[in-house]
């Protein structure tokens, strides 16, 4: 008799189906955000005036489908895998992404010097290098250690905040959410969105913008932040309830455009209509695009193919586009560049470059160290007796 090794490149556990409209629907998110990130530069820190006013709901839209595909491609798993399984699946989706942001931010982070980033001209070598092995495991830095002078947790790369809070969600999935029965899970779904609530109605600014610094304030608006669209979508998956429409994709996209695009409602002494809005968003606009979208079928072969775009490059995207805009944001501030048709220019020049960098990205890194990972922590090599 004699032992030997499966085939190494037999999977673990084999990849389920995905949802083509809601992959399409994360990248038409992602770009958004870079395009809100774009116009924000012009606004002068003013989000009364920010053009794509919402755009940054498109991080709590990303929470929410997080749940859905989290909850469905792991919840009936658990007999099969260890929670120390489950973190390293997600380590290798998400983690080397996270390191290229943390390096693209320290390549060009000496570029974007300027009155708007007041502490990067002081910031040595030395310091520069610390934070840039820091961000790229995700680990979150306190003010005390900021190098921009912006006080983020990742000032390398700022939208590292949300995979924080992403992670964080995702443990507590692991320990917690999996276990909790329907019925328990809507009792959590409802108290979040009553937090969610309640602090947009009744908090000091009436929208959900914040998350990204390791103080008691920010902290608490990640934590607000994640725990209703994190969980709401873990019960949308669990009780099936899709909406089948023809034509999910557009009409899906159309709402996504739509609400994020929305201007600020009210003033500064209205600042509740505001959060009225977004609550509204959150919770219910947003749940019903997921459910639609995860309905939806594509029939059409250019609709397919715009949404697996678009789905491959939402996350490469999303991450490594901020270090362009913090260059972006120093030469306008820095030039006295207004929004006319050179900042137009110049603006859409960065979202287009933040593409096809992501797209670059994603085949010549992400994809080929993700495979590597794979068959060096993920597969299974089982004992074959013959």
């Amino acid at each position: 008799m004699k032992t030997i090794e499966m085939n190494p490149s037999t999977p673990y556990l084999d990849s389920k189906k995905h949802y083509p409209v809601l992959d399409g629907l994360r990248g038409v998110a992602a770009v958004m955000v870079v395009c809100m990130h774009v116009m924000e530069t012009f606004s002068g820190g003013n989000r009364f005036v920010m053009i794509i006013n919402h755009g940054y709901l498109a991080v709590d839209f990303f929470f929410l489908l997080s749940g859905f595909v989290i909850s469905y491609a792991y919840d009936d798993r658990w007999s099969k895998m260890t929670q120390w399984d489950f973190y390293k699946r997600r380590l290798v989706r998400l983690q080397p992404l996270v390191v290229l942001g943390s390096l693209v931010g320290a390549a060009l982070f000496y570029l974007q010097q300027g009155q708007v980033f007041p502490l990067i001209a002081d910031t040595p070598v030395w310091k520069l290098l610390l934070t840039m092995v820091i961000g790229a495991t995700l680990i979150p830095v306190p003010v005390s250690m900021d190098i921009r002078g912006w006080q983020e947790m990742h000032p390398l790369n700022g939208p590292g905040w949300s995979l924080f809070f992403e992670y964080t969600a995702n443990i507590l999935y692991a320990i917690l959410f999996r276990r909790f029965s329907k019925i328990v899970l809507a009792v959590f779904v409802a108290l979040a969105a009553c937090l969610l609530t309640g602090y947009l109605v009744l908090g000091p600014k009436g929208d959900l913008i914040g998350g990204w610094s390791i103080n008691q304030e920010q902290l608490f608006i990640g934590c607000t932040r994640v725990l209703f669209p994190f969980t709401a979508g873990l019960l949308l998956c669990r009780m099936g309830k899709l909406i089948r429409v023809k034509g999910a994709f557009w009409w899906c996209a159309f709402l996504i455009v739509l609400v994020l695009s929305m201007p600020r409602i009210g003033g500064e002494q209205q600042l509740w209509m505001n959060g009225i809005y977004e609550a509204v968003v959150v919770i219910l606009v947003f749940p019903l695009i997921v459910a639609m979208g995860a309905g939806g079928q594509i029939m059409n072969p250019r609709s397919a193919s715009i949404c697996k775009f678009l789905g491959d490059t939402s996350y490469p995207l999303y991450i490594t586009h901020y270090p362009l805009i913090y260059t972006f944001t120093a030469w306008v501030t820095n030039n006295h560049i207004e929004l006319g048709m050179k900042g137009l220019l110049a603006g859409f020049t960065v979202v287009i470059v933040s593409i096809v960098l992501a797209y670059i990205y994603l085949k010549l890194y992400d994809e080929p160290v993700r495979e590597w990972l794979k068959r060096k922590f993920l597969m299974k090599k089982r004992p074959v007796t013959l």
